[in-house]
């Protein structure tokens, strides 16, 4: 017996049906199953676990953590370090604490909330248990990061009912009795429009958005809120004086393509009338993998050498694994360095054919860096791998191989740490 009557095959189309759902405050949420105590107060989540965390489960040995007073848990204003909040309850948002802001300036804002380390570990079990748990129900899902996904109601029983409100009802509660978390669902003609409906009423919220509400519900919202118009785009948009969607889609679309370009410009036109065919992939291939790390201390590029060269040694060597384990090659390796004044740089270099390969990883990283300024002290230091294959099936490179990608071929079997930083 089926939840719902099978829709006849003579009924008129199906309206399509895209629903994004985003689990509430996650990492956050994760934790407080393990420490209930700690709900409805200013939590935040970020950084690995320190001494004092440590010192906190040692001190009760096998007590359950439920019992652990509130009072003995660490407060922001005693954290030292660079860790960056992962996320924050809704609690400590109220203060303005978001993610990947700085705890230590989280800490200026809200001293009294508690800081719990990332227990990623955890966070992967509840992610793929969530997950399994919408599969069961609607199994056309699209995996968009640990805590969000897509899915297609369009021709799922009961995916047209209300809108998709019924059958979000029920995804809602067979994830709340699987996990007991929450999460918010935003259910639309589109992916674009899905995921904006998802924050309309956060937390544990279902939001309904049909075509017809784009005026009223979308043209008022902030360009930024468009997946895909980022700080820049949206800082150009506003020296354009255009701030909000309505904005956006009120211009001539030759305007825009002669401001942002050909495929950007008619991309904003489109999106901003709601418009977006892109479908649920099943398999979302990746666009790149990376690996960072914010030091704790500020960190200079002559004085901090060595430190500096085994922290990136150890990223390529970390990227180059990824590749490996997930199976693909790179054609693009990239760099990106945050300053102690917050400044990002980032620099990239395209291979003449893919590589999954450390020692290659870390000599084209290298050249990168040659190509910024080196001479302030950097918070944060990362490396990416960019334009994916499988391997066998890289796009054809035949042409001839430059004398020095020919030497980095040669150097390939020595020993990563051989290279110099700069």
């Amino acid at each position: 017996m089926t939840l719902y009557p099978a829709i006849s095959a003579a009924a008129s189309p199906l309206t399509r049906r895209i629903a994004h759902l985003d689990m509430d405050a996650f990492f956050a949420s994760v934790e407080l199953l393990r420490y209930p105590q700690l709900k409805g107060l200013p939590v935040v989540i970020g950084g690995s676990r320190r001494r004092v965390d440590e010192g906190l489960m040692a001190s009760h040995g096998e007590r359950a953590l439920r019992f652990i007073p509130v009072e003995e848990f660490p407060l922001l204003k005693d954290y030292v370090g660079r860790g960056v909040i992962t996320t924050a309850t809704y609690a400590a948002r109220q203060f303005g604490i978001g993610s990947a802001m700085g705890l230590m300036k989280a800490a200026r804002l809200c001293p009294q909330a508690i800081v719990l380390p990332v227990d990623f570990d955890e966070i992967r079990r509840f992610s793929r248990l969530f997950k399994a748990t919408i599969a069961e129900v609607a199994p056309q899902v699209q995996d968009r990061g640990i805590d969000e996904v897509y899915v297609d109601f369009t021709e799922v029983p009961g995916g047209q009912r209300e809108g998709g409100r019924a059958l979000a009802r029920l995804i809602q509660r067979a994830i709340f009795e699987k996990t007991g978390l929450t999460c918010s669902i935003g259910v639309a003609p589109n992916k674009l429009l899905a995921k904006m409906a998802s924050e309309f009423d956060k937390p544990n919220g279902i939001s309904i958005v049909q075509t017809s509400d784009l005026q009223s519900r979308i043209w008022p919202l902030p360009v930024r809120k468009i997946n895909g118009i980022g700080p820049k785009a949206g800082e150009k948009l506003a020296r354009l004086g255009i701030q909000t969607i309505g904005e956006l889609a009120a211009q001539d679309r030759q305007f825009l393509i002669s401001r942002f370009g050909k495929a950007s410009g008619a991309w904003m036109h489109e999106v901003a009338w709601g418009r977006d065919e892109s479908p649920v992939a099943l398999e979302s291939e990746p666009v790149s993998m990376s690996r960072e790390t914010t030091f704790e201390r500020d960190l200079h590029a002559i004085h901090d050498k060595a430190e500096l060269g085994a922290v990136f040694t150890r990223l390529c060597e970390q990227v180059a694994s990824d590749l490996q384990r997930k199976g693909y090659v790179a054609k693009t390796i990239g760099i990106k360095l945050r300053y102690e004044d917050f400044k990002i740089a980032t620099r990239d270099q395209t291979l003449p054919s893919h590589t999954a390969d450390a020692v290659r990883i870390r000599s084209v990283a290298g050249q990168c860096l040659k190509r910024v300024p080196l001479d302030q002290r950097l918070r944060l230091l990362g490396v990416r791998a960019g334009t994916l294959a499988r391997p066998g099936q890289e796009p054809d490179n035949a042409q001839k191989k430059p004398i020095t990608q020919a030497l980095q071929d040669v150097l390939a079997p020595q020993d990563v740490a051989n290279y110099t930083l700069f």
